[in-house]
């Protein structure tokens, strides 16, 4: 297990279930390609590749014991069995970082499931074609210094947290946060629009 140092999570300045967007709702548009982004199913880390045309490689920030959970955790960790491990990662494209993550495991279960770290987890857990489900719980606005100064570029940014099942039970939570950058392949975010709803206390 490495033990590198983590980054604190960054902080949630609006959030709300995914489930909101899939019924008329008086939220600001997002466009269709953020929303696919965001709220799809599909694997982000091949998105990002099949946009930029270029291998989207894994940058292994770290692995360690999550002893203590924080508020910004998502609740939906409470579902995996613990003791658990956290792990981080930058998702980059040509030395660009397009997206950031972290994820949640049971201490065994990554040891299991993710043979290769340096590779995305989509990778790791479709190499058997082992049948896999994911859902998307919740999208959020958040905002951290170390995240701007990584992007190079302001925040806030958006974020979603999502869950794999296999077997009907949950085996990673994960929290993704995008670069602004990629507006250039999916145009505006429309994230403008949900800056009234974040709380100005965070």
């Amino acid at each position: 297990m490495q033990n590198n140092k983590l980054f604190n999570s960054p902080e949630i300045l609006w959030e709300e279930n995914a489930s909101s967007f899939l019924k008329e709702n008086s939220f600001p548009e997002i466009n269709g390609a953020w929303k696919l982004m965001l709220l799809g199913d599909g694997s982000p880390t091949r998105h990002l590749q099949l946009l930029t045309k270029k291998e989207t490689k894994i940058e292994l920030i770290g692995m360690n014991l999550n002893n203590n959970s924080s508020d910004k955790d998502p609740k939906e960790i409470n579902q995996l069995k613990p003791p658990l491990v956290k792990r981080q990662v930058w998702i980059k494209s040509h030395n660009t970082s397009l997206a950031w993550a972290e994820s949640w495991w049971n201490s065994e279960e990554v040891n299991t499931n993710l043979t290769n770290k340096k590779e995305p987890i989509w990778k790791n857990l479709t190499k058997d074609r082992s049948e896999l489900f994911r859902e998307v719980d919740s999208i959020s606005i958040v905002n951290s210094e170390w995240l701007q100064s990584e992007f190079l570029s302001e925040g806030p940014l958006w974020s979603r947290n999502y869950r794999f099942f296999r077997n009907k039970k949950p085996l990673t939570i994960i929290r993704e946060v995008f670069n602004p950058y990629i507006e250039k392949w999916l145009g505006t975010s429309g994230i403008k629009g949900y800056l009234h709803l974040c709380s100005t206390t965070s």
